[in-house]
């Protein structure tokens, strides 16, 4: 049962999100209730990191005997969880190191750090600017915000570092620009924010050509589409090797809801940064890290093969009303990030299945996004997309 509080009259948060209004204060499984006792099914999950859903069992009693043996001694000693981790997360990902930080922003800012150094101690410092895609969204801090190509989200803020934006599956454009010798190109295998849009296979197998063949670090950001959430740990893995990064970015669900970040590397990239060059008070602490234990448990029990299956289930949900209803255009995505693009309409149909017990959020204006727990039933499916379908009959 969840501890009683006292809500203030004034709420003393900055305003920088415009928060629905409910009051949520338990959630069990994909399940999510309010101060009302309304209840609604989780398609966000924190927009993708709780993925074990709320509540679960395993994380709940890991954390709880965590907090009670060891909490935080900072990164000055050695703890056996972030130890652990960082072992069984290389070997999940394919780098060969990483570094823990406590957000999707901070591993991609720790990214560009780490190219820029890469290169300077190869004798190369005037590789400093970067290579991103339009429609990518890779942080809010200001290094990984200037590679977020939105310009609504950098220009409150002044001047950023050089980066020149391409469009996703541009080869000549991206030839190009890599040309100009920059420090590094960072892209999202599948771009959230930018619509749930995958770049495909032949483009990602170009880039890392193109990247080796110009001496470019290659940056995978893949922080709201890694993890496990497409039914391989990386989503860039479908593209096989030939893809491959020299450094992958982390967070959402691999801390199923406790914040972490991760900054994986491989071969000469991973022994780049040098003690005092990069650090993080709180990053790779024992309770996240007992936490990203706890979901490669979950994963490695069965949880990787359900995610298959429920994404395949889902996809087909999706594709069935897109064929039925004119104001979806078409699906995206697999696994458990997936969309529909609607176009115009996207923010009034999130709207819609919020009133009707369903939560789900906008992407690049025009897609209605999904982000479900990893642990959604095929009831609770089923469930979600009979909700989405009534909705789309009654009102659009």
């Amino acid at each position: 049962m969840a501890p009683e509080t006292t809500t203030p009259s004034v709420d003393r948060t900055m305003g920088t999100y415009r928060r629905a209004h409910p009051l949520f204060v338990s959630g069990k499984g994909a399940w999510l209730f309010d101060s009302e006792g309304n209840r609604y099914l989780d398609f966000i999950s924190g927009i993708g990191a709780a993925c074990l859903g709320h509540g679960h069992p395993a994380l709940a009693k890991a954390l709880g005997e965590q907090a009670a043996t060891l909490g935080h001694i900072s990164n000055l000693y050695r703890n056996a969880p972030g130890e652990a981790f960082a072992a069984r997360l290389c070997e999940a990902a394919g780098m060969d190191a990483v570094f823990f930080s406590n957000s999707g922003s901070e591993a991609n800012e720790g990214a560009l750090k780490l190219a820029r150094k890469y290169h300077l101690a190869k004798g190369e410092p005037g590789r400093q600017s970067f290579v991103a895609l339009k429609g990518g969204f890779h942080g809010r801090t200001f290094g990984s915000l200037s590679v977020t190509s939105k310009a609504a989200y950098r220009e409150p803020f002044g001047a950023m570092l050089e980066v020149e934006f391409v469009d996703p599956g541009d080869h000549e454009a991206l030839a190009a620009a890599l040309a100009k010798r920059p420090a590094a190109l960072i892209l999202e295998p599948i771009q959230g924010e930018g619509g749930i849009l995958e770049l495909c296979d032949g483009f990602l197998r170009k880039a890392r050509a193109l990247c080796t063949e110009t001496g470019t670090v290659l940056i995978h950001d893949e922080v709201q589409c890694g993890g496990g959430r497409t039914g391989t740990f990386l989503a860039s893995m479908r593209a096989g090797d030939d893809a491959k990064p020299d450094v992958v970015t982390l967070a959402k669900p691999i801390g199923a809801g406790v914040p972490i970040g991760a900054m994986l590397a491989r071969g000469e990239m991973a022994k780049t940064l040098q003690p005092g060059e990069h650090g993080s008070t709180f990053g790779g602490g024992t309770l996240a890290c007992r936490a990203g234990l706890v979901v490669l448990d979950e994963l490695e029990a069965g949880l990787q093969d359900h995610v298959i299956e429920i994404g395949h289930a889902f996809g087909k949900g999706l594709d069935d009303l897109v064929a039925r209803h004119d104001v979806l255009a078409v699906r995206r995505g697999r696994g458990v990030i997936q969309g529909v693009v609607a176009p115009g309409r996207s923010s009034d149909i999130v709207d819609g299945l919020f009133r009707a017990g369903v939560l789900a959020v906008t992407a690049a204006q025009d897609v209605v996004r999904f982000l479900p727990p990893y642990i959604l039933t095929a009831d609770e499916l089923a469930e979600g997309i009979e909700r989405f379908d009534r909705l789309l009959t009654d009102f659009f």
